[in-house]
């Protein structure tokens, strides 16, 4: 089924981004430029930015899984065809690749990136935004801005948090892609799979995730940005007491609890699918 949409979703029907969303409140982006390697345009962004607004705020969505459509994620920007789509138009006008970065990012829905193929420059910083990264067997990474002639400040910050400063400076200044099995070793990837496993693999993952609790996990990426890098000092632990109390407190928490003990599955969690006979 269509994704419901908003009408800033809707001025940007033809955007080379196809959006869908199942019974069990999956949605999934869908990169759509495979004749270009899914190479991202202005269109593309400002497509791709209004659905992730739309996917944050709509409470029917659980999860959002990103991938791409043809032979690979993604190659990049289309730096021939729309070469202002990384930065935005002159005129100010667009959405670049690192705000559409930033918004991802700050999904309070879990976020699953399906990768195969070429995942280089804008479009590994959007995979690397996400909270779980499943890497197809055939899947590269690389960050080849250097070799065009231009630096990638924006997503440097993205980058390290991703691979790590070592490994970090060393992509960057050879432009060498690495394979799905050294993205594993770096900790780019979460999951590695061969390419026929790659639906089996992404249905493991949303199961998984559809078990942790809606408001809860929305909480739980807050923290995890606002926190980052502070030292676990007892002021810090003791300010943070209160809103642990009240998460145990509330509905989820109290819901959580009952279902343990009854050895049953919460509320928010999709029914257990039924055990096959042999």
């Amino acid at each position: 089924m269509r994704l419901p949409s908003d009408d800033a979703v809707a001025r940007h029907d033809s955007g080379h981004v196809l959006a869908t969303r199942d019974a069990r409140g999956v949605a999934t982006l869908t990169l759509d430029r495979p004749d270009k390697g899914n190479a991202y345009d202005g269109d593309m962004l400002e497509r791709l930015f209004a659905l992730i607004g739309a996917v944050s705020e709509n409470p029917a969505v659980r999860c959002v899984v990103l991938r791409g459509n043809g032979k690979h994620f993604g190659v990049g920007g289309d730096v021939v065809g729309d070469p202002d789509a990384h930065s935005g138009r002159p005129d100010g006008t667009g959405v670049p690749m690192p705000s559409v970065c930033l918004a991802l990012d700050a999904c309070p829905k879990p976020t699953i990136a399906l990768v195969h193929g070429a995942c280089m420059g804008g479009a590994f910083a959007l995979a690397a935004c996400c909270d779980v990264l499943i890497a197809a067997e055939d899947a590269r990474f690389a960050v080849p801005e250097l070799r065009l002639g231009f630096p990638v400040a924006p997503y440097v910050p993205l980058f390290e948090r991703a691979l790590g400063p070592r490994a970090l400076r060393r992509l960057l200044i050879t432009g060498e892609a690495i394979g799905a099995e050294e993205a594993l070793r770096l900790g780019v990837a979460h999951r590695l799979c061969t390419t026929a496993d790659m639906e089996a693999t992404l249905d493991e993952t949303i199961a998984a995730v559809l078990l942790s609790a809606p408001r809860a996990t929305a909480e739980a990426k807050e923290d995890l940005r606002a926190l980052r890098g502070l030292a676990p000092t007892p002021e810090l632990m003791a300010s943070l007491a209160e809103k642990f109390r009240r998460g145990f407190l509330a509905p989820e928490g109290v819901e959580g609890r009952a279902a343990f003990a009854a050895r049953r599955r919460p509320s928010w969690a999709p029914p257990e699918p039924p055990t096959r006979r042999s």
